[in-house]
């Protein structure tokens, strides 16, 4: 009997099906034709808390730093004790004598399958299903092509690596932070770096300084010819009054054919960029429809990093350019010829292929995915067809004039074929999407020009400009950003560039907002106070997003043998401690960098210090035992507070009396009196109270 574990139900219900396991009447599994098919539930196995290494650890203080334990301890988590336990049995059962790891082929679902693995104290033998689609021909080939699960060992450290080292810097980074600041700051292996590129775009836009510049134009033949940046606007009105009525000679001429060639397939990061900037869809949201496309067979597996398909995959890639024309993501009767050729490339393919539809798409009622997964699997089903197009061509003109001894120029373009972007421009018809225009857009056709030939200037004018500040990122530039980061700095043939990996990048963003340090105002990303805040004060060693690259790179290296996970870790290691040696303390001015003005509401009556608001409801900050919360069992507002305080009436509603009764009442402040409570944990605790005269509502 062997026993196959996938990442999620979905998938592992697909598994079965193929397989032949159709006995569903275990709880947690399925079983027959010789398999079991059980699952995990994401990540079922997480890293221990800091306490769990001792008591020294239980509270954030800087002399319990760093903490870096001698080894990494795991627990199960909370949520998914039951299918862990599942596992656990099904694993140690007498009749499984292998396993087969089938969760998601990359370097989490190694992880997945392996922390599970060795927390049971499995030592069964197991193989590896590493499959792109969840087709069942996809499937069945990959049973039949089952791997030794030890050719994936490397991957399985790379992964520790990312993990451990995520929670090294973590959590001594924000503990660190947070002692010193006296305020709760997130410190991340990759959120913080990719925080930095926010924050710096965010200084260059508030360090920019608009400057007005003007354009003089000469317009004549059809033509609109333009001078260079003219600072002073009495000298451009100059220009163009010089100019009117004159004649202009054509003193250069350069025509050039130009070609822009297909784009290439997606791979999860050019996909996520596309969907943000035609459809304002969210990384996460991206990466979510995807998945669930993924499982529905409709798309191959997304957390890829590559843009091509192996050489083998020519007669798959025919297979369903044929079924995106048959299926109902295109309805234009249009002449096709595919260079599939240009699509293939075995060198370029890494753990997965691009993200393409499958053939499936003719087979399903496509009416009932939901919208959000519709657009994206037609953005995929339309980069296919884009990418195994001709190329665009257009001749290009430029052409320059001389006019009283000033100068113009004028660009002009006119298509010779459209090539692949009819089916973007079908495309964008479709879903009515919009776009920012770029430099080529909406360029004319010129008329003939040869040098020498004279124009006459029928009319002139003078525009007005302004230096634009660099623009705000959005998530499509974003992710680009950390896509890019350090690889101005690196070698083409390094493993990986960027913060994180395609996988990753979305929960990063999220997490950034969830932590509010980020914002999201539209589709533009914007760095909250907090985050410039946070940014202003940390070392580069934490936020710079080469040195996070270059970690990254590390952790590929790792993943093929290339550099071991115990050199990885000592960088790692080294750098946390260093962190906590260099940052001991801080300023008492520093300190006060993170405290937010808090509204008061008033004097204390009884020791005289600022009454404010707090999280919880107004407070004394001489913490004489004043309270003010709650007046006869009913908690005040705001407004009520501050009327005490000014010793006004105040009308208090939904007062219950001893027998149960209740009532409203007007309440004036008279004084104080102490009172005894017993708090939450059964200590008797003693504070002071208003007394109030009691004045009831007339009733109407």
């Amino acid at each position: 009997m062997k026993l196959v574990i996938a990442e999620k139900p979905s998938v592992a219900n697909s598994i079965a099906e193929v397989i032949g396991a159709n006995d569903s009447t275990g709880d947690g599994y399925r079983s027959g034709n010789g398999y079991i098919v059980s699952w995990c539930v994401g990540h079922l196995i997480e890293l221990s808390e800091p306490a769990s290494y001792g008591e020294q650890y239980e509270k954030w203080t800087y002399d319990s730093l760093p903490i870096i334990p001698d080894s990494f301890s795991y627990e199960v988590k909370n949520d998914t004790i039951k299918q862990y336990k599942v596992l656990s049995e099904l694993m140690m059962r007498d009749d499984v004598e292998s396993l087969v790891c089938a969760t998601d082929a990359g370097r989490e679902g190694e992880l997945i399958f392996r922390l599970v693995y060795n927390k049971v104290g499995c030592q069964k033998p197991f193989e590896r299903l590493w499959i792109s689609s969840m087709e069942e021909s996809s499937i069945r080939e990959g049973f039949n092509n089952l791997k030794p699960g030890r050719e994936f060992d490397h991957l399985y450290e790379s992964a520790l690596a990312r993990q451990k080292a995520d929670w090294l810097v973590g959590i001594n980074g924000t503990r660190l932070f947070t002692v010193l600041y006296n305020k709760l700051l997130k410190v991340g292996r990759v959120q913080t770096p990719t925080l930095a590129m926010l924050v710096d775009r965010e200084m260059k836009i508030n360090d920019f300084k608009k400057e007005t510049y003007y354009i003089a134009h000469i317009l004549g033949n059809g033509i609109d010819a333009v001078s260079e940046h003219i600072g002073d606007k009495s000298q451009a009105d100059s220009v163009a009054k010089e100019c009117k009525n004159e004649q202009a000679t054509v003193t250069s001429v350069v025509k050039e054919e130009k070609k822009i060639s297909p784009p290439r397939l997606y791979d999860l990061t050019t996909l996520q960029r596309d969907a943000n900037r035609l459809f304002g869809f969210t990384a996460k949201q991206t990466l979510e429809y995807t998945q669930n496309l993924y499982e529905r067979k409709l798309v191959t597996y997304p957390r890829t990093d590559s843009q091509y398909l192996s050489d083998d995959m020519e007669e798959t890639a025919k297979n369903v350019i044929e079924a995106i024309f048959d299926s109902t993501l295109f309805d234009q009767d249009i002449m096709f010829n595919p260079a599939v050729d240009q699509v293939l490339n075995s060198k370029k393919v890494t753990d997965h292929h691009a993200i393409i539809p499958t053939v499936e798409i003719v087979k399903q009622d496509l009416k009932e995915v939901p919208v959000g997964e519709i657009k994206v699997l037609s953005l995929c089903a339309n980069r296919l067809l884009c990418a195994t197009a001709s190329r665009h061509i257009y001749n290009s003109t430029k052409a320059e004039f001389n006019c009283k001894g000033n100068i113009f120029k004028v660009s002009g373009k006119e298509v010779i074929s459209n090539g692949w972007k009819d089916f973007d421009d079908i495309f964008k018809k479709k879903y009515k999407t919009t776009e920012e225009k770029t430099e080529t857009d909406d360029v004319n056709k010129l008329p003939d020009l040869t040098e020498g030939m004279n124009i006459l200037v029928e009319d002139t004018r003078v525009s007005e400009h302004y230096t634009q500040p660099p623009k705000h990122y959005t998530e499509d530039s974003l992710l680009a950003a950390m896509d890019k980061a350090g690889s101005e700095n690196m070698s083409d043939d390094v493993e990986r560039k960027g913060l994180g990996t395609p996988a990753t990048r979305a929960d990063i963003i999220e997490k950034l907002v969830k932590d509010g340090f980020v914002k999201r105002e539209k589709k533009q990303m914007i760095p909250t106070d907090d985050g410039i805040k946070l940014i202003t004060i940390l070392p580069d060693v934490v936020k710079s997003p080469k040195l996070t690259a270059d970690w990254e790179n590390e952790l590929a290296q790792v993943s093929k043998g290339e550099v071991a996970e115990e050199s990885f870790m000592e960088e790692i290691t080294q750098m946390v401690g260093n962190l906590v040696a260099t940052y001991s303390s801080v300023s008492e001015e520093d300190k006060s960098l993170f405290k937010k003005d808090q509204e008061v509401f008033g004097e204390c009556p009884k020791c005289g210090k600022n009454v404010v608001k707090g999280k919880y409801g107004a407070y004394c900050v001489g913490k004489c035992g004043m309270g003010f919360g709650r007046a006869l069992g009913v908690t005040l507002s705001d407004a009520q507070v501050k009327n005490l305080l000014a010793g006004k009436k105040i009308l208090v509603k939904g007062i219950k009396s001893k027998k149960g009764s209740v009532y409203d009442a007007y309440l004036t402040p008279t004084g104080i009196a102490p009172y005894s409570y017993t708090d939450s944990k059964g200590n008797e605790k003693n504070g002071f109270q208003y007394e109030y005269d009691m004045d009831f509502p007339k009733k109407k």
